[in-house]
């Protein structure tokens, strides 16, 4: 039996290099970054550097980068701060966000907060540039946008150039979860002048529980998290020093081979679908996720065409095939419920069907690729 993980998009294998990088870290400056002394000071001065690292690499400044937990983290900062200080009434996103962005959005609207408007999108799950600028003119309210950039499920990629123009130009705020994003894209914030992003190391070959948010300078944004003036007064808490600078090693090491990575993963993306397509010839591709100019290279969602009940020992047989994937985002995965991504784009057909999402990195093979297929293939058709 093989053993093959398909599913980097819940989180990716650490690269060698971070993980020295840490082991370092954790044996040699171990001091409080908060700390005068000398081990406090070469601690700061790690975590300073992984800041300015991460700002070249966004042409972002030094001081909109502010190290988090991780990208639900982020997002959560982002959005209710933006409501606490800076005013937001309205926020305007999509039923296919995250849940990071879903359900903070939803309990502020709950609680009176905000007024919650959803963007419409198409049968692939685009959203309506259109209705999007209905909302934005809706009213004088100041508004926050938030939509990902990459979907997490199914791969879409929109045009975030195109939709932060179209917010700017009506006086809005806009906010991208970027975790698929950052470390497969490049990205200039002086070109797309994006308010805010979040982004986890995880996603792109670093450590768990680490990750940052952008949040444009002179935004307004106040703090989350109080007690200490850590990370510029925006979140209290000691630095997790060790994670800061994997994510720096991660990070650097992405963007330096990031055309390298991504040609041969974006051919491991085109092969897997031929290759299911040929063997399996009624599978369909969610979302845009078997289109290579509309999604993203990482990852593809099938829908299978096997019944209901056979479905429910599906992902079972995989893993018991050594076969890891995802049959949604992991952050679900322990639910009883369907996705609630294809609940939104999905007929009601398709829904009782089985739908992977597989997803790839620079460690997986085209062997890799057809051993899930012919597993996936002999569970189908027998």
């Amino acid at each position: 039996m093989k053993n093959v993980y398909l599913d980097n998009a819940a989180t990716t294998r650490v690269r060698e290099e971070v993980i020295e990088k840490m082991q370092d870290a954790l044996v040699n400056s171990y001091g409080n970054p908060s700390s005068t002394h000398s081990y406090g000071r070469t601690a700061k001065t790690a975590i300073e550097s992984a800041r300015k690292t991460i700002a070249k690499y966004l042409n972002a400044q030094p001081s909109e980068i502010i190290f988090t937990s991780g990208g639900t983290e982020a997002d959560n900062m982002i959005l209710r701060c933006a409501v606490a200080d800076l005013d937001v009434k309205t926020i305007i996103t999509t039923k296919i966000e995250h849940h990071a962005v879903l359900h903070t959005v939803e309990e502020l609207a709950h609680k009176g907060l905000i007024n919650l408007f959803f963007v419409d999108l198409d049968e692939f799950g685009n959203p309506d540039m259109g209705h999007l600028e209905t909302l934005l003119k809706k009213d004088d309210s100041k508004k926050l946008v938030s939509l990902m950039h990459v979907n997490n499920e199914i791969g879409n990629k929109i045009d975030i150039a195109a939709i932060t123009k179209l917010v700017k130009a009506n006086n809005g705020l806009i906010h991208s979860d970027t975790v698929q994003s950052i470390g497969h894209y490049s990205w200039d914030v002086k070109d797309i002048e994006i308010d805010f992003m979040a982004a986890a190391a995880h996603k792109f070959h670093g450590p768990k529980g680490i990750g940052f948010a952008f949040i444009r300078k002179n935004s307004g944004l106040g703090c989350m998290i109080s007690g200490g003036s850590q990370e510029r007064g925006y979140r209290a808490g000691t630095e997790s020093f060790h994670n800061i600078v994997g994510l720096e090693e991660a990070f650097i090491r992405a963007y330096d081979s990031l055309e390298e990575e991504q040609h041969y993963v974006e051919d491991l993306k085109r092969y897997f679908i031929a290759t299911i397509e040929n063997e399996i010839p009624e599978v369909k591709f969610n979302g845009h996720s078997g289109d290579l100019d509309k999604s993203t290279y990482t990852l593809v969602n099938t829908c299978l065409p096997i019944s209901s009940e056979k479905a429910l020992m599906l992902l079972f047989h995989l893993d018991m095939k050594g076969i890891a994937c995802s049959k949604g985002s992991a952050c679900q995965s322990g639910s009883d419920k369907g996705s609630h991504v294809l609940s939104e784009i999905l007929s009601d057909e398709d829904l009782k069907k089985p739908s992977l999402r597989f997803s790839f990195s620079k460690y997986n093979t085209k062997e890799d690729i057809d051993y899930t297929v012919s597993v996936l293939k002999e569970f189908t058709l027998h």
